[in-house]
């Protein structure tokens, strides 16, 4: 009988997100199913790259080929699942190493993921195909900050958010023009560049989708009403702290069209693996917020709920994804 493939659940990363990151990847390792695979935690901080099993380290990953020792024996993974959110996994850094390597992995393509990471480019690219959202203004690390050009253009209250960025680290929803500066300078610590988006005072809903086989699979749409003022970190991974309804509570026509706007995004994204994107629904428009390239996949995240209400399983999924790139 043939060896089982090689797969590299790979989690971590270089982010504040490491440790949502440790969650969506244990939870991926679960379902990897082991019938078909022999999956691998492989942990990525930094220049530390290791394989895990049960919690205790097995080895050094060789970067030269992605590969470690094991018993005396080297062995090279045929397959990487990605669930690090943020660097380098969700911005086409490592995308960029496995191409290179030579090793399928599970999300989107290096320009797919750099785009759709850095918020400011892929707002101008979609909004140039009538994607509504909205407005914004970006400012770089440093720059002189003019709180009344900015209210003047935007109004208030303003999102202020790292462009680059994942998790809702470093979001502040600011009321005030004397809180502006603050907030600015705090996404400044997560990303080089700030984005500061005008206020859609609507509810939030989003919805996940994947490509197999060339045919786009879109899930269920969630609704989401957090306890906080808005979706922020604590709301998205603290337990209660927001009601997560999938399917949502919408009309058909809406709940179509939220799917209908997930396809066309993940399209002109030219998006690959499971992708997750977010939306503000206000007066029956659907404004985008941003796409998730590797979206968390944690028990209790959108993705897994989703999934689970088509009446599928991750396990499913996964191997679906797998089997697509290795064949």
């Amino acid at each position: 009988m043939p060896n089982k493939p090689n797969i590299a659940v790979v989690a971590g990363g270089d982010s504040s997100e490491f440790i949502v990151s440790q969650k969506s990847g244990a939870n991926v390792f679960k379902a990897v199913d082991t019938t078909k695979f022999t999956p691998w935690l492989v942990e990525m901080q930094n220049q530390r790259w290791e394989v895990f099993r049960d919690g205790e380290k097995l080895a050094d990953i060789d970067k030269s080929d992605f590969s470690f020792e094991l018993n005396g024996e080297k062995i090279h993974f045929d397959f990487a699942y990605i669930t690090i959110h943020g660097t380098p996994g969700e911005d086409g850094i490592l995308q960029a190493y496995f191409d290179l390597i030579g090793l399928p992995y599970s999300t989107c393509s290096v320009h797919s993921s750099s785009l759709t990471f850095n918020k400011w480019f892929c707002n101008n690219y979609l909004r140039s195909f009538g994607v509504k959202m909205a407005g914004s203004v970006k400012l770089n690390k440093g720059a002189t900050i003019d709180a009344g050009a900015i209210v003047q253009k935007l109004g208030l209250p303003v999102f202020v958010k790292p462009n680059a960025g994942g998790s809702s680290f470093g979001v502040s929803k600011v009321k005030s023009i004397d809180q502006l500066e603050d907030a600015i300078l705090k996404s400044w610590m997560e990303s080089d560049e700030a984005l500061i988006e005008s206020f859609v005072d609507g509810k939030e809903f989003t919805c996940g989708a994947v490509k197999l086989n060339g045919e786009l699979t879109v899930f269920p749409v969630t609704e989401v009403l957090p306890k906080n003022e808005f979706f922020d970190y604590e709301a998205k991974y603290t337990p209660g702290a927001a009601e997560e309804i999938t399917p949502a509570r919408l009309p058909r026509h809406l709940f179509e069209t939220c799917q209908q706007l997930t396809s066309e995004i993940y399209e002109l994204c030219e998006c690959s693996g499971i992708v997750r994107v977010d939306f503000i629904l206000k007066n029956e428009t659907f404004y985008f917020l941003e796409v998730n390239t590797t979206p968390g996949m944690t028990e209790t995240s959108f993705i897994p709920q989703q999934i689970n209400a088509m009446g599928a399983t991750l396990q499913e999924f996964i191997t679906r994804i797998i089997e697509d790139k290795i064949g």
